[in-house]
């Protein structure tokens, strides 16, 4: 494991880790692993380190305002959710374009991470995607059991205490790490158009990048998860409609646990399981979450799911379209 400083196209400097194969290995590719938004980059070491084992050249990395790229007080700092996509994925993704030797380029995304890749210029570059839990938070998106939870959480509470504290304290809450202000309300206020939210300077690029984008996605979540239900996930993979794209659900009972929510993925004790199947996907390209012949007829616009995976439709970025 080996510390990074990596400075994007606006100067801001990221902090962040590379994790190499053992023994001197040439690694087979460059895995970079986005985080979910309020979460720590060091969430993520033990899976890139199972990368790492496995022969992948795997980096991690905090965005601005969080972990070891946060400043030492936040109140004042300015940084959007779309700034974490559009500029500080971009920039690690460059930096791997640039410093690994013509290796392929994956990308890991979790949450907002999943989403974000979108945003960014570099995503043209890369091979496959792994999207675990993408989605941006349109609140008619959650699950319907929890909505009125998360409205009065995510809607309500986070605004009201990011407007008095100049930043969301979020570990005070025990919910997540602290957040920029900019950050916080834009999740607060995320509509079912993403980048329509976005300055008008910056709305052409971002919507530029996401078409642009033509990588394999496979979109994966847990079917209990109250954020990337079936319906968020089809809404984050609609803005990048020229990408090949998959999408299956994992059911908790699938790997013999109660539940599994929209974090519990990453955690060590899939290693064996959730872990080495990703492995399938980042190796050879094949979904190991449905069966081959599925996987096969996958194309740009279409989306092959598994025998968990919650129904289909059809939902456009301008909203025009909300069959589902």
């Amino acid at each position: 494991m080996i510390r990074l400083e990596i400075t994007c196209t606006d100067g801001f400097i990221l902090h962040g880790h590379r994790f190499l194969p053992p023994g001197g290995m040439r690694p087979r590719a460059v895995v970079v692993i986005a985080s979910a938004t309020g979460v720590l980059a060091t969430y993520y070491h033990r899976y890139a380190a199972f990368l790492a084992d496995h022969g992948f050249l795997a980096i991690t990395f905090d965005y601005r305002g969080i972990g070891a790229s946060a400043p030492p007080a936040l109140k004042g700092f300015k940084a959007r959710w779309h700034h974490w996509g559009h500029r500080d994925i971009d920039a690690v993704l460059r930096w791997a374009r640039s410093n690994t030797q013509d290796l392929p380029l994956h990308f890991v995304g979790h949450s907002f991470g999943g989403f974000g890749v979108g945003l960014a210029e570099e995503s043209k570059h890369l091979t496959r995607i792994l999207t675990v839990g993408a989605q941006h938070a349109y609140w008619r998106d959650y699950a319907q059991g929890q909505r009125g939870d998360f409205l009065r959480r995510w809607l309500l509470v986070m605004p009201l205490a990011t407007w008095r504290h100049g930043f969301f304290p979020g570990k005070d809450r025990g919910w997540l790490e602290d957040l920029p202000r900019g950050v916080a309300l834009d999740w607060a206020r995320s509509r079912k158009n993403f980048t329509a939210a976005g300055p008008a300077g910056e709305r052409t690029a971002m919507r530029r990048n996401q078409l642009a984008l033509d990588a394999q996605i496979l979109a994966v979540a847990a079917t209990d998860d109250p954020f990337a239900t079936s319906r968020a996930m089809h809404r984050a993979l609609a803005y990048t409609p020229n990408a090949p794209h998959q999408l299956a659900r994992i059911s908790p009972t699938d790997l013999d646990r109660p539940e599994l929510g929209h974090f519990a993925l990453f955690h060590a004790r899939y290693a064996e399981t959730f872990w080495r199947d990703t492995l399938t996907w980042l190796d050879d390209g094949v979904n190991p979450w449905v069966p081959q012949a599925a996987a096969a007829s996958s194309a740009p616009h279409a989306v092959s799911q598994s025998r968990t995976s919650a129904g289909s439709g059809s939902i456009q970025v301008d909203g025009t379209s909300e069959r589902h």
